[in-house]
């Protein structure tokens, strides 16, 4: 198991490798694995609650009445009801231009039938679908939690890329949020860190930097 110490030094060296930019980079994960069939259906589609966020992951809310209402005082970054979603329906171009804009999605268990009958087939595949509200649960928390979250996704390829914060950040924190994310995939795996082969952070234009073999030797 790799350490939080280890990836400080592996995030120390990617910021280190990279040239200033006239933008804010981000600074990335990239996990590849080994041993396992991707034939048999091998997929990732984890939600991954990150520990420090410098900026919160966009949300929206599709619900109707009181959970519309809270979702709104929570500041969720859209609420849409029925009456929009039935428009998106019969506009396919504006359906992905809608999609594209959030990172997560939020619905009323009430709102799910309508949300799979005309936005299902472009939601599914890039796998936004939202996260079903039960009735009076707490709007606030769910935002709160999808707000410091990142998607981690792949299917039949044995490798996953993700962000895990910016170069503004301490080392530290991305290290803890490379930590996080690891762990969380190593979960998914069929035989956990055993199928973990490589990892690697790297900001936007920079070069990985791997994990030593120092480091793998410890570890094997």
């Amino acid at each position: 198991m790799i350490t939080e110490t280890e990836l400080t030094t592996m995030v120390k060296g990617a910021k280190e490798a990279t040239k200033p930019k006239k933008f804010k980079q981000s600074v990335e994960l990239i996990l590849n694995f080994k041993d396992i069939d991707v034939k048999k259906g091998f997929a990732l589609n984890e939600v991954v609650e990150l520990p420090k966020t410098s900026s919160p992951a966009s949300v929206c809310v599709m619900a109707t009445g009181d959970m519309s209402q809270k979702a709104k005082a929570a500041k969720a970054d859209s609420v849409v009801g029925t009456e929009e979603l039935d428009k998106f329906a019969t506009n396919k171009r504006e359906s992905r231009k809608f999609i594209n804009k959030y990172d997560f999605f939020l619905a009323d268990t009430q709102v799910m039938p309508v949300v799979g009958k005309t936005l299902g087939q472009l939601l599914g595949p890039r796998g936004k679908m939202p996260t079903p509200v039960p009735f009076n649960a707490p709007i606030e928390s769910f935002l709160s939690r999808f707000r410091s979250s990142i998607k981690v996704r792949t299917r039949a390829s044995l490798s996953v890329s993700c962000k895990i914060g910016d170069e503004s950040m301490e080392d530290s924190d991305l290290a803890v949020n490379a930590l996080a994310v690891i762990n969380a995939v190593e979960k998914k795996l069929p035989n956990g860190e055993k199928n973990m082969k490589k990892i690697m952070i790297k900001t936007t234009m920079g070069k990985p930097v791997k994990q030593t073999q120092e480091v793998k030797k410890k570890h094997a």
